[in-house]
């Protein structure tokens, strides 16, 4: 992979997880302004997509396979980080789906109202589906669990209260623009609540988390994730963190199950997978991107990681959309 050998190796401070974190970035898919009139209930399948649900004013229930019945008090935001199934309704013994009752209509490129008439109370939503703007966080988020209330983590980030005020407010009385700054407020909301927490989450001797919280092991898995397409090698790498190349290579595997080379393999995959998806990308654009010195070389590890082809993978991911239901 000579195209990225003469790349000056990036500089990676010593706070390897900041140094990831500060690189999160949300992209917003689609948004729903959602006013239902009980009973409803709407079922939302699994997506690749990070999904957020806001209660302006309820009733809302949120139901999950793993977690059954949750009711959502006003002012709640829940995440699905892994973008599960589930469905929302105003009360849980709600059957059926009411989407069909519903009357979308689109307020701008990504964002919709949705409305259900009836007589019974108002229930007051904005929901939406993201998607990360780098892949440096899929482990992060892989980790996570299948939802996170807003509630349970407010009181350790003074931001977040205030937050979620304000997003009632702009909820609670919808004017011109209010739909825009609702889906901005959403992503800041959604970015503060997974930042806080992995603030909060307890320490371990293992996994993704452990690594990159190393001082050591920390500043060589930031540097993979910022820049894949270097041509890192075992020492280089082992030199980012301050060590000789055996104890680096004994600890990465000790830490995260496999050794460093192996992951950084993975982890251009997994970022293959994403850029063949992108723009019309070819296999020899992502090829390069990855500092792979020819289409054939590329197509040879990723078949060898993957058991599929990079133009199969291409095909199949430019042909699909995960966009459901308009929000």
């Amino acid at each position: 992979m000579s195209d990225y050998s003469s790349r000056p190796i990036p500089h990676v401070p010593m706070d390897a997880l900041s140094e990831v974190l500060q690189d999160f970035r949300l992209s917003g898919v689609n948004y729903g302004r959602c006013e239902l009139r009980h009973p409803w209930s709407i079922a939302f399948p699994q997506q690749k997509l990070l999904r957020f649900h806001f209660v302006g004013q309820g009733p809302c229930w949120i139901h999950t396979e793993a977690e059954g019945w949750q009711e959502l008090r006003d002012g709640d935001l829940a995440l699905l980080p892994q973008g599960i199934a589930h469905r929302l309704a105003s009360a849980p013994d709600v059957v059926g789906d009411s989407l069909e009752s519903c009357q979308v209509t689109k307020l701008g490129s990504n964002v919709c109202e949705v409305v259900r008439e009836g007589t019974g109370a108002t229930s007051t939503l904005f929901c939406g589906s993201m998607a990360l703007g780098v892949c440096a966080l899929n482990p992060l988020i892989t980790l996570m669990p299948p939802i996170i209330k807003g509630c349970d983590v407010a009181g350790n980030d003074p931001v977040m209260r205030p937050l979620l005020a304000a997003m009632t407010a702009e909820a609670a009385q919808p004017q011109m623009g209010s739909a825009t700054i609702l889906s901005r407020m959403a992503d800041l909301l959604t970015a503060r609540l997974i930042r806080c927490w992995v603030n909060c989450t307890g320490a371990a001797t293992t996994g993704w988390l452990a690594a990159i919280r190393d001082p050591h092991i920390g500043r060589a898995l930031a540097a993979m994730h910022r820049n894949p397409g270097h041509n890192w090698t075992l020492e280089s790498l082992a030199g980012l963190a301050g060590q000789s190349r055996s104890v680096f290579a004994e600890r990465f595997s000790a830490v995260l199950g496999e050794g460093a080379v192996h992951y950084l393999a993975r982890l251009r995959m997994q970022l293959a997978r994403e850029l063949l998806g992108q723009n019309g990308l070819s296999v020899a654009e992502v090829a390069a991107r990855l500092g792979y010195d020819s289409q054939a070389s590329f197509a040879r590890a990723f078949k060898r990681i993957t058991n599929v082809s990079p133009g199969v993978v291409r095909r199949t991911i430019s042909g699909r959309t995960d966009m459901n239901f308009g929000f």
